[in-house]
Protein backbone atom coordinates (compact mmCIF):
# COMPACT_ATOMS: atom_id res chain seq x y z
CA UNK A 1 0.00 0.00 0.00
CA UNK A 2 0.99 3.40 -0.49
CA UNK A 3 1.39 5.68 3.14
CA UNK A 4 1.43 9.48 2.41
CA UNK A 5 2.22 12.10 5.12
CA UNK A 6 1.42 15.79 4.51
CA UNK A 7 2.85 19.02 5.53
CA UNK A 8 0.55 20.10 8.73
CA UNK A 9 -1.46 23.68 7.47
CA UNK A 10 -3.23 24.26 10.27
CA UNK A 11 -1.76 27.85 11.48
CA UNK A 12 0.56 27.04 14.53
CA UNK A 13 0.91 23.54 13.93
CA UNK A 14 4.15 22.52 14.30
CA UNK A 15 3.83 18.36 14.45
CA UNK A 16 4.41 16.10 11.69
CA UNK A 17 1.84 12.55 11.25
CA UNK A 18 5.47 10.56 10.76
CA UNK A 19 9.24 10.04 11.80
CA UNK A 20 12.12 8.61 10.46
CA UNK A 21 11.72 6.09 12.86
CA UNK A 22 8.32 4.91 11.76
CA UNK A 23 8.87 5.22 8.41
CA UNK A 24 10.77 2.26 8.58
CA UNK A 25 8.65 0.60 10.56
CA UNK A 26 5.64 1.03 8.01
CA UNK A 27 8.31 0.41 5.04
CA UNK A 28 8.73 -3.26 7.05
CA UNK A 29 5.23 -3.58 6.52
CA UNK A 30 5.87 -3.58 2.86
CA UNK A 31 4.02 -0.30 2.62
CA UNK A 32 5.71 2.45 0.13
CA UNK A 33 6.02 5.45 1.80
CA UNK A 34 5.92 9.11 0.94
CA UNK A 35 6.33 12.13 2.50
CA UNK A 36 5.52 15.91 1.27
CA UNK A 37 8.35 18.14 1.17
CA UNK A 38 8.96 20.29 4.07
CA UNK A 39 7.00 18.37 6.05
CA UNK A 40 9.26 17.98 9.41
CA UNK A 41 10.74 21.16 9.46
CA UNK A 42 9.16 22.57 12.31
CA UNK A 43 9.62 19.13 14.31
CA UNK A 44 13.59 19.20 13.56
CA UNK A 45 13.07 16.59 10.39
CA UNK A 46 14.90 17.07 7.57
CA UNK A 47 13.70 15.95 3.83
CA UNK A 48 17.06 14.10 3.36
CA UNK A 49 16.14 12.32 7.12
CA UNK A 50 12.36 11.14 5.69
CA UNK A 51 14.57 10.48 2.24
CA UNK A 52 17.33 8.15 4.08
CA UNK A 53 14.21 6.30 6.23
CA UNK A 54 13.41 5.43 2.98
CA UNK A 55 10.83 7.36 1.94
CA UNK A 56 10.14 9.57 -1.65
CA UNK A 57 9.85 13.43 -0.24
CA UNK A 58 7.99 15.02 -3.29
CA UNK A 59 5.01 17.92 -3.87
CA UNK A 60 1.52 16.88 -2.03
CA UNK A 61 -0.21 16.32 -4.93
CA UNK A 62 2.52 13.55 -6.00
CA UNK A 63 2.44 12.53 -2.56
CA UNK A 64 -1.46 11.88 -2.32
CA UNK A 65 -1.54 10.18 -5.52
CA UNK A 66 -2.96 6.95 -5.55
CA UNK A 67 -2.80 6.81 -1.73
CA UNK A 68 -4.00 4.51 -0.12
CA UNK A 69 -3.32 5.85 3.84
CA UNK A 70 -3.02 9.39 4.47
CA UNK A 71 -1.74 9.94 8.06
CA UNK A 72 -1.98 13.93 9.49
CA UNK A 73 -1.87 15.07 12.57
CA UNK A 74 -4.70 17.05 11.85
CA UNK A 75 -7.63 16.66 9.45
CA UNK A 76 -6.39 17.91 5.87
CA UNK A 77 -8.63 19.79 3.38
CA UNK A 78 -10.36 17.34 1.07
CA UNK A 79 -9.01 19.36 -1.97
CA UNK A 80 -5.43 18.07 -0.81
CA UNK A 81 -6.55 14.78 -0.72
CA UNK A 82 -8.11 14.55 -4.89
CA UNK A 83 -6.18 12.18 -6.38
CA UNK A 84 -6.00 9.21 -3.68
CA UNK A 85 -7.22 6.47 -4.28
CA UNK A 86 -10.77 5.81 -3.57
CA UNK A 87 -11.95 5.17 -0.43
CA UNK A 88 -8.74 5.96 1.36
CA UNK A 89 -8.06 5.83 5.22
CA UNK A 90 -6.98 8.91 6.65
CA UNK A 91 -6.00 9.07 10.00
CA UNK A 92 -5.97 12.12 12.12
CA UNK A 93 -7.49 14.56 14.69
CA UNK A 94 -11.10 15.50 12.80
CA UNK A 95 -12.52 17.47 16.16
CA UNK A 96 -15.47 15.40 15.33
CA UNK A 97 -18.17 17.35 17.34
CA UNK A 98 -17.19 20.89 16.26
CA UNK A 99 -16.41 20.07 13.05
CA UNK A 100 -19.25 18.14 11.78
CA UNK A 101 -18.94 20.01 8.08
CA UNK A 102 -15.36 18.49 7.62
CA UNK A 103 -16.90 14.85 8.30
CA UNK A 104 -19.56 15.35 6.09
CA UNK A 105 -16.88 16.44 3.20
CA UNK A 106 -15.19 13.76 3.83
CA UNK A 107 -18.49 11.17 3.18
CA UNK A 108 -18.87 13.13 0.48
CA UNK A 109 -15.28 12.34 -0.95
CA UNK A 110 -15.64 8.90 -0.35
CA UNK A 111 -12.66 8.29 2.08
CA UNK A 112 -12.76 6.50 5.39
CA UNK A 113 -11.71 9.17 7.95
CA UNK A 114 -10.28 7.52 10.89
CA UNK A 115 -10.50 9.77 14.09
CA UNK A 116 -7.76 9.35 16.56
CA UNK A 117 -9.26 11.39 19.05
CA UNK A 118 -12.38 8.79 19.38
CA UNK A 119 -9.33 6.02 20.18
CA UNK A 120 -11.04 3.76 23.28
CA UNK A 121 -9.31 4.35 26.32
CA UNK A 122 -8.77 0.40 26.96
CA UNK A 123 -5.32 -1.18 27.74
CA UNK A 124 -4.98 -2.47 24.64
CA UNK A 125 -5.18 0.78 22.78
CA UNK A 126 -2.77 2.34 25.18
CA UNK A 127 -0.35 2.61 22.46
CA UNK A 128 -2.31 4.22 20.28
CA UNK A 129 -4.04 6.64 21.84
CA UNK A 130 -3.00 10.28 20.73
CA UNK A 131 -5.09 12.40 23.05
CA UNK A 132 -2.47 10.56 26.46
CA UNK A 133 0.52 10.81 24.44
CA UNK A 134 -0.06 14.76 23.67
CA UNK A 135 -1.81 15.56 27.16
CA UNK A 136 1.49 14.71 28.42
CA UNK A 137 3.62 16.39 27.10
CA UNK A 138 0.63 19.43 27.59
CA UNK A 139 0.67 18.47 31.63
CA UNK A 140 4.42 18.85 31.63
CA UNK A 141 4.65 22.67 29.22
CA UNK A 142 2.14 24.04 31.29
CA UNK A 143 3.96 24.36 33.97
CA UNK A 144 7.23 24.87 32.15
CA UNK A 145 4.73 28.09 30.59
CA UNK A 146 3.53 29.11 34.47
CA UNK A 147 7.24 29.05 35.94
CA UNK A 148 8.56 31.03 33.12
CA UNK A 149 5.51 33.70 33.55
CA UNK A 150 5.62 33.48 37.00
CA UNK A 151 8.27 36.60 38.88
CA UNK A 152 9.37 34.26 41.67
CA UNK A 153 11.22 30.72 41.97
CA UNK A 154 9.62 27.54 42.38
CA UNK A 155 11.96 25.75 44.92
CA UNK A 156 12.92 27.04 48.37
CA UNK A 157 15.90 28.47 48.13
CA UNK A 158 17.95 29.15 51.37
CA UNK A 159 20.84 31.46 50.91
CA UNK A 160 22.91 33.76 53.07
CA UNK A 161 20.77 36.86 51.89
CA UNK A 162 17.68 34.70 52.87
CA UNK A 163 15.42 31.90 52.72
CA UNK A 164 12.87 32.16 49.56
CA UNK A 165 9.83 29.99 49.91
CA UNK A 166 8.25 27.97 47.58
CA UNK A 167 5.86 28.49 45.17
CA UNK A 168 2.49 26.81 45.83
CA UNK A 169 1.01 24.97 42.73
CA UNK A 170 -2.69 23.84 42.22
CA UNK A 171 -3.77 21.19 39.85
CA UNK A 172 -7.25 21.33 38.90
CA UNK A 173 -8.62 18.10 36.79
CA UNK A 174 -5.91 15.14 37.48
CA UNK A 175 -6.37 13.11 33.87
CA UNK A 176 -3.11 12.52 32.04
CA UNK A 177 -1.93 15.98 31.77
CA UNK A 178 -2.99 17.16 35.19
CA UNK A 179 -1.13 14.36 36.49
CA UNK A 180 2.12 14.93 34.29
CA UNK A 181 1.61 18.61 35.52
CA UNK A 182 1.51 17.18 39.15
CA UNK A 183 4.96 15.32 38.55
CA UNK A 184 6.22 18.47 36.75
CA UNK A 185 5.71 21.06 38.87
CA UNK A 186 6.90 18.74 42.31
CA UNK A 187 10.23 18.08 40.50
CA UNK A 188 10.58 21.46 40.04
CA UNK A 189 10.01 22.13 43.99
CA UNK A 190 6.99 23.42 44.61
CA UNK A 191 4.27 23.00 46.83
CA UNK A 192 1.97 20.89 45.00
CA UNK A 193 -1.81 20.14 45.52
CA UNK A 194 -4.46 18.63 42.84
CA UNK A 195 -8.37 18.26 42.78
CA UNK A 196 -10.49 16.16 40.97
CA UNK A 197 -14.30 15.06 40.85
CA UNK A 198 -13.52 12.00 40.17
CA UNK A 199 -12.58 10.34 43.80
CA UNK A 200 -10.40 7.48 42.53
CA UNK A 201 -7.81 10.01 41.30
CA UNK A 202 -7.25 11.18 44.97
CA UNK A 203 -4.39 7.71 45.33
CA UNK A 204 -2.78 9.30 42.24
CA UNK A 205 -2.60 12.86 43.31
CA UNK A 206 -1.15 10.90 46.56
CA UNK A 207 1.13 9.02 44.78
CA UNK A 208 3.39 12.01 43.51
CA UNK A 209 3.82 13.33 46.78
CA UNK A 210 1.28 15.78 46.09
CA UNK A 211 -1.76 17.01 48.57
CA UNK A 212 -5.46 15.81 47.59
CA UNK A 213 -8.11 18.60 47.79
CA UNK A 214 -11.50 16.96 47.98
CA UNK A 215 -14.73 17.88 48.73
CA UNK A 216 -15.96 15.79 51.17
CA UNK A 217 -19.65 14.02 52.54
CA UNK A 218 -21.16 15.38 49.37
CA UNK A 219 -22.16 12.76 46.31
CA UNK A 220 -20.25 13.70 42.94
CA UNK A 221 -20.63 13.90 39.60
CA UNK A 222 -23.70 12.00 38.13
CA UNK A 223 -21.23 9.30 36.79
CA UNK A 224 -17.52 9.27 35.77
CA UNK A 225 -18.40 8.83 32.27
CA UNK A 226 -16.57 6.03 29.44
CA UNK A 227 -12.65 6.19 29.26
CA UNK A 228 -12.28 7.50 32.55
CA UNK A 229 -13.67 10.93 31.38
CA UNK A 230 -15.73 12.94 34.15
CA UNK A 231 -18.78 13.84 33.09
CA UNK A 232 -21.23 16.73 34.99
CA UNK A 233 -21.32 16.97 38.43
CA UNK A 234 -24.40 17.41 40.86
CA UNK A 235 -25.64 20.58 41.83
CA UNK A 236 -24.95 19.99 45.29
CA UNK A 237 -21.24 19.56 44.65
CA UNK A 238 -20.23 22.35 41.99
CA UNK A 239 -21.48 24.56 45.27
CA UNK A 240 -19.14 22.71 47.65
CA UNK A 241 -16.75 22.49 45.25
CA UNK A 242 -16.49 26.51 44.38
CA UNK A 243 -16.46 27.09 48.18
CA UNK A 244 -13.69 24.82 49.10
CA UNK A 245 -11.96 25.97 45.55
CA UNK A 246 -12.03 29.61 46.42
CA UNK A 247 -10.89 28.87 49.94
CA UNK A 248 -7.71 27.14 48.42
CA UNK A 249 -7.23 29.10 44.99
CA UNK A 250 -6.64 32.42 47.16
CA UNK A 251 -3.51 30.71 48.79
CA UNK A 252 -1.79 29.76 45.96
CA UNK A 253 0.97 30.95 43.01
CA UNK A 254 0.23 28.85 40.29
CA UNK A 255 -2.85 27.20 39.06
CA UNK A 256 -2.84 24.73 35.93
CA UNK A 257 -6.59 23.82 35.01
CA UNK A 258 -7.20 20.47 32.08
CA UNK A 259 -10.78 19.81 32.79
CA UNK A 260 -12.58 18.56 29.65
CA UNK A 261 -15.49 17.12 29.11
CA UNK A 262 -15.28 15.28 24.99
CA UNK A 263 -18.45 16.73 23.01
CA UNK A 264 -19.06 19.84 25.27
CA UNK A 265 -17.73 23.38 25.73
CA UNK A 266 -14.84 23.21 28.63
CA UNK A 267 -16.79 23.54 32.15
CA UNK A 268 -15.60 26.84 33.35
CA UNK A 269 -13.51 25.94 37.24
CA UNK A 270 -12.30 29.70 37.99
CA UNK A 271 -14.81 32.44 38.13
CA UNK A 272 -13.35 36.31 37.88
CA UNK A 273 -14.30 36.45 41.43
CA UNK A 274 -11.78 33.88 42.14
CA UNK A 275 -9.71 35.01 40.50
CA UNK A 276 -9.92 38.34 42.38
CA UNK A 277 -8.95 36.91 45.88
CA UNK A 278 -5.89 35.22 44.63
CA UNK A 279 -1.98 37.18 45.50
CA UNK A 280 -0.80 40.40 42.55
CA UNK A 281 1.80 38.24 40.46
CA UNK A 282 -0.28 34.88 40.77
CA UNK A 283 -0.31 33.02 37.19
CA UNK A 284 -3.07 30.68 35.91
CA UNK A 285 -2.22 28.40 33.19
CA UNK A 286 -5.35 27.41 30.90
CA UNK A 287 -4.81 24.23 28.82
CA UNK A 288 -8.44 24.20 27.83
CA UNK A 289 -8.43 27.24 26.58
CA UNK A 290 -8.99 26.00 22.85
CA UNK A 291 -12.57 24.51 23.96
CA UNK A 292 -13.85 27.81 25.60
CA UNK A 293 -11.76 27.72 28.58
CA UNK A 294 -11.94 26.95 32.48
CA UNK A 295 -10.88 30.10 33.25
CA UNK A 296 -13.27 33.21 33.25
CA UNK A 297 -11.60 35.53 30.49
CA UNK A 298 -8.91 33.35 29.51
CA UNK A 299 -7.56 34.13 25.97
CA UNK A 300 -5.89 31.45 23.80
CA UNK A 301 -2.17 32.41 23.02
CA UNK A 302 -2.92 35.54 24.65
CA UNK A 303 -1.19 36.70 28.44
CA UNK A 304 -4.78 38.25 30.13
CA UNK A 305 -4.16 40.15 33.47
CA UNK A 306 -6.80 40.58 35.81
CA UNK A 307 -6.89 41.52 39.28
CA UNK A 308 -2.84 41.62 39.18
CA UNK A 309 -3.07 37.67 37.71
CA UNK A 310 -1.80 36.45 34.98
CA UNK A 311 -3.58 34.21 33.04
CA UNK A 312 -2.14 31.98 29.43
CA UNK A 313 -2.97 29.29 27.65
CA UNK A 314 -1.73 28.10 24.26
CA UNK A 315 -4.31 26.99 21.67
CA UNK A 316 -2.14 24.11 20.78
CA UNK A 317 0.07 23.48 23.84
CA UNK A 318 1.52 20.18 22.68
CA UNK A 319 2.73 21.88 19.20
CA UNK A 320 5.30 24.08 21.35
CA UNK A 321 7.21 21.31 21.91
CA UNK A 322 6.82 19.75 18.31
CA UNK A 323 9.91 17.33 18.25
CA UNK A 324 8.98 15.26 20.77
CA UNK A 325 5.06 15.73 19.99
CA UNK A 326 5.35 14.33 16.54
CA UNK A 327 7.37 11.31 17.92
CA UNK A 328 4.57 10.21 20.00
CA UNK A 329 1.87 11.15 17.98
CA UNK A 330 3.80 9.14 15.25
CA UNK A 331 4.21 5.75 17.15
CA UNK A 332 0.57 6.43 17.91
CA UNK A 333 -0.50 6.31 14.42
CA UNK A 334 2.11 2.90 13.47
CA UNK A 335 1.00 1.10 16.63
CA UNK A 336 -2.95 1.32 15.33
CA UNK A 337 -1.83 0.23 12.05
CA UNK A 338 0.19 -2.70 12.94
CA UNK A 339 -2.09 -4.15 15.42
CA UNK A 340 -4.65 -4.53 12.69
CA UNK A 341 -2.27 -5.34 9.70
CA UNK A 342 -3.12 -8.58 7.71
CA UNK A 343 -0.30 -9.74 6.56
CA UNK A 344 -1.74 -11.79 3.95
CA UNK A 345 -3.88 -8.48 2.57
CA UNK A 346 -1.20 -6.61 2.74
CA UNK A 347 -3.43 -4.07 4.29
CA UNK A 348 -5.13 -3.28 7.62
CA UNK A 349 -8.43 -5.10 9.40
CA UNK A 350 -10.08 -3.21 12.01
CA UNK A 351 -11.64 -5.19 14.69
CA UNK A 352 -15.34 -3.61 15.68
CA UNK A 353 -14.16 -2.37 18.99
CA UNK A 354 -11.51 0.01 17.29
CA UNK A 355 -12.67 0.36 14.00
CA UNK A 356 -16.34 0.90 15.14
CA UNK A 357 -15.56 4.21 17.65
CA UNK A 358 -12.67 5.58 15.32
CA UNK A 359 -13.82 5.62 12.08
CA UNK A 360 -16.54 8.13 10.97
CA UNK A 361 -17.30 8.01 7.58
CA UNK A 362 -16.71 5.04 5.12
CA UNK A 363 -18.62 4.84 1.78
CA UNK A 364 -20.03 7.78 1.85
CA UNK A 365 -21.48 8.33 4.41
CA UNK A 366 -21.35 9.23 8.24
CA UNK A 367 -21.35 5.89 10.35
CA UNK A 368 -19.90 6.66 13.74
CA UNK A 369 -22.45 5.97 15.90
CA UNK A 370 -21.71 9.11 18.59
CA UNK A 371 -22.13 11.29 15.98
CA UNK A 372 -25.65 10.56 14.86
CA UNK A 373 -28.85 11.64 15.86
Amino acid sequence: MKIAVLKERAPGETRVAATPETIKKFAGLGNDLAVESGAGVAAAISDAAFAEAGASVASAAEVVKDADIVLAIQAPDVALLKGAKPGAMVAALFDPFQKGDVVEAYAKAGLEALSMEFMPRITRAQGMDVLSSQSNLSGYKAVLAAADTYGRAFPMMMTAAGTVQAAKCFVMGVGVAGLQAIATARRLGAQVSATDVRSATKEQIESLGAKAIFVEDVEGIEGEGSGGYATEMSDEYKAAQAKLVSEHIAKQDIVITTALIPGRAAPVLITDAQIATMKPGSVIYDLAVAQGGNVEGSVADEVVEKHGVKIIGYSNTPATLPADASALFARNHFTMFQAFWDKEAGKPEFDEEIGDAIRLTKGGEVVNERLKG
